[in-house]
């Protein structure tokens, strides 16, 4: 049985360490395949690697579903222009500059904790042990500190903590882009059962 290759280069060695291969040429490849196979959208559930839409979206000509954009156009729905969202998020998400200028068009701005260094080590510990209660206390607390500090809105914007996000507690409403973009995803499936 022929193995498919599945390895991408890493984003947070290409864009925080500065070193190594950009996944951008493995991504646009890996979606061209998906399209020749009959792919009628694209979708990428990680936020942080969004920085590479577009090479997939220049290597492409099916939609690409984008949890950024969707989900600060969800955000926008209730907030007022210039409203601050609370990033729960990896650093590597901020110093990308993701979501900038897509916040950007849309009015809004980014709000970032002060301290990002535990943000990392929780998205290592739930790599590595899942969602632990250790976890969901640090995440607890930094969105405890956003809130603090101004936010009218938070994003669970990590893959990985989107598994903490249905237990986190609040005085804020939470997106969690992940729930964002598999929304998009079943809405476009049931819109391409329309079609056939």
């Amino acid at each position: 049985m022929r193995r498919s290759r599945c390895w991408v280069p890493s984003r947070i060695t290409h864009l925080v360490e500065g070193i190594g291969p950009s996944p951008g040429l493995t991504l646009a490849e890996t979606a061209q395949r998906l399209q020749r196979a009959g792919a009628t959208a694209l979708a990428l559930p990680c936020n942080t690697a969004h920085y590479y839409a577009p090479a997939i979206t220049q290597a492409t000509s099916v939609p690409f579903l984008s949890m950024v954009n969707l989900s600060v156009a969800l955000a926008a729905q209730s907030l007022a222009p210039g409203d601050p969202i609370g990033f729960l998020a990896s650093p590597a998400l901020r110093g990308a500059g993701v979501f900038d200028a897509t916040l950007a068009r849309a009015g809004l701005t980014a709000l970032w904790p002060k301290d990002t260094p535990p943000l990392l080590e929780t998205i290592r510990l739930i790599k590595a042990q899942g969602p632990t209660r250790h976890a969901l206390s640090v995440l607890t607390n930094v969105a405890e500190e956003l809130t603090q500090s101004g936010a009218s809105m938070l994003f669970a914007a990590c893959s990985e903590f989107s598994l903490l996000a249905p237990d986190l507690k609040s005085r804020l409403p939470i997106i969690d882009t992940l729930d964002v973009l598999a929304h998009a995803i079943h809405q476009h499936a049931l819109a391409q059962e329309v079609l056939h």
